[in-house]
């Protein structure tokens, strides 16, 4: 009668053996959880952005569905190029496309997203910003009434701005500023938004009030609008919908 053989527990090799399966077992059930949270993430994120629009529409969302007031109020989206030509109109291709990407590309080559909402019986058209603070990205959404011209709404927010400076973009009375403001001049030329000290003066364009010690996220947003909004230089002129 034979004996079985058993693996001696004390050798190195069991030890490495017994290591590497507990390594794979743990990195296969991460792997798992990962997979179960990252579709979850994903919807978040979109959620996230889809309150940020409202918001620049000035919509209240608290304790509603912000999904459903999204398809609500946004009715249409298109992507231009610098053109202002439509390459085409999806709600769906808007909202994917990633601006920074598209930043990174020569004008000419760019797919240009803009949001259509319809707020009381009104057309707004909501464009997305992307731009650089003092201590890394900012970031928001500017809604224009049916003339192209006037501001509805804003909304901005940062990656790690200065608490009670340059943060305070976040806030509505910096925010508020922007309603009524116009992009275009009396000649019907783009010209953007200034955003200068109290009490200083710009001939030919609309200003609004810096933050008092936040001067260069201020800055950072003004040349936010200004890059981000020349880039629809064409569709302030022509529409954009041919």
């Amino acid at each position: 009668m034979t004996k079985e053989k058993t693996m001696d527990t004390n050798k190195n090799g069991y030890t490495i053996v017994y290591a590497t399966i507990m390594v794979v077992i743990v990195a296969l059930m991460l792997s798992l959880v990962s997979g179960a949270l990252k579709e979850t993430q994903n919807l978040n994120v979109k959620l996230d952005k889809k309150k940020q629009i409202l918001s620049s529409l000035q919509v209240n969302f608290e304790g509603k569905d912000a999904a459903v007031l999204y398809d609500e109020y946004i009715t249409e989206g298109l992507v231009l190029n610098s053109k202002g030509e439509t390459l085409e109109k999806s709600k769906d291709k808007t909202f994917e496309i990633d601006v920074l990407k598209e930043l990174a590309k020569k004008l000419d080559q760019r797919k240009l997203p803009i949001y259509i909402a319809q707020v009381d019986g009104n057309t707004k058209y909501i464009i997305t910003l992307r731009g650089t603070g003092l201590w890394g990205p900012i970031w928001g959404y500017i809604a224009l009434n049916d003339d192209k011209s006037t501001v509805f709404g804003t909304y901005f927010s940062h990656a790690s701005e200065t608490p009670g400076l340059g943060a305070n973009i976040t806030e509505a009375p910096f925010q508020q500023q922007f309603v009524g403001k116009h992009i275009l001049n009396t000649k019907n030329e783009f010209v953007s938004i200034a955003v200068l000290k109290a009490g200083q003066t710009t001939e030919g364009q609309d200003k609004i009030d810096a933050i008092s010690g936040g001067t260069i996220t201020s800055k950072g947003v003004e040349k936010m609008l200004l890059d981000c909004l020349s880039q629809y230089d064409e569709f302030f002129k022509t529409g954009g919908i041919n």
